[in-house]
């Protein structure tokens, strides 16, 4: 069986947000350190919150941060950009409360850029763990010494042309995990007064984030959002079984509550839709917790 934590690391190593965030919770969390995220227009933005300030000191806490990713070796992840700020319950959407005042919402930020990995050891971690078939007894007498011979040389060309294959596979597959696709990034226009160094993600929730890689901007019904995605989550999760699952349902459930945190007061909706925040955001705990259990 597989150990729910070597598939975390497996997801994290193939660039899956969710999985890196339930990490950097994992390793910072002895500091009281939670973490939000989302990967937008290239860049993994980063939202680091704590009770005081100095559980947050930029420098010791940037490197911390960078010593994790970088073991980690997300795919296609190289620019991340950390925020900090005291953490704040209230369900409301992060990005549309560092983009409205940064310079009051945050404590700092700082970008980075991550080392490039190593494709061998890359490579190493990729196949590490994975055991050779044992070999079974022959049920039959041993053939003839002359049909022995015979045989191993048929098998040793077989074998020869397939490590042959095999090797230009994984040399091609190295390549291109180093070179990595062709892409264009699309740079977000900052806001007037802003930080130059952060940016405009999508909604994430704390303390995991959702699996999915696409930017969620802000809807012009959030309710009727918020409502499908509840829908959408509720039936994914009469399936969930493992640990990732959970965690990625844990995701949606608060994505849910943001939303309907974002309906406004002046919609008839209002009233409904606070009910609904703190019921969504229990939903997500409950999630977490789900997650947690299958891990152990």
């Amino acid at each position: 069986m597989v150990d729910p934590m070597d598939d975390i690391a497996k997801q994290a190593r193939q660039g899956s947000v969710a999985a890196i965030i339930q990490i950097l919770n994992d390793k910072l969390a002895e500091a009281g350190v939670r973490t939000r995220a989302i990967f937008a227009d290239g860049v993994l933005q980063l939202l680091c919150e704590a009770a005081t300030p100095d559980q947050l000191e930029q420098s010791s806490l940037v490197q911390r941060i960078r010593q994790i990713l970088e073991s980690i070796s997300p795919r296609n992840i190289r620019r991340v950009n950390i925020n900090s700020r005291i953490v704040r319950e209230q369900q409301l959407l992060w990005l549309e409360e560092i983009h409205r005042d940064p310079e009051s919402q945050l404590l700092w930020a700082e970008e980075i850029t991550l080392a490039k990995p190593n494709v061998f050891r890359r490579l190493g971690e990729d196949f590490k763990g994975r055991k050779p078939a044992k070999k079974s007894q022959p049920p039959f007498p041993q053939p003839s010494s002359r049909f022995v011979r015979e045989k191993r040389q048929f098998w040793r060309g077989i074998v020869g042309g397939a490590s042959l294959s095999l090797l230009l596979l994984l040399v091609g597959w190295a390549l291109y995990d180093w070179l990595g696709p062709f892409t264009i990034t699309r740079t977000p226009v900052s806001a007037p007064n802003s930080s130059p160094k952060t940016t405009a993600p999508a909604t994430s929730s704390a303390p995991v984030a959702s699996s999915t890689q696409t930017t969620a901007l802000p809807s012009s019904d959030p309710f009727a959002d918020a409502v499908r995605l509840a829908e959408q989550t509720s039936i994914a999760g009469r399936n969930a079984q493992t640990s990732a699952q959970w965690l990625d349902l844990a995701a949606k459930w608060q994505q849910a509550s943001d939303l309907m945190a974002a309906v406004p007061p002046s919609d008839s909706r209002y009233g409904t839709a606070q009910d609904r925040v703190e019921s969504y955001r229990k939903k997500s705990e409950i999630a977490q917790q789900e997650a947690k259990k299958r891990r152990s």
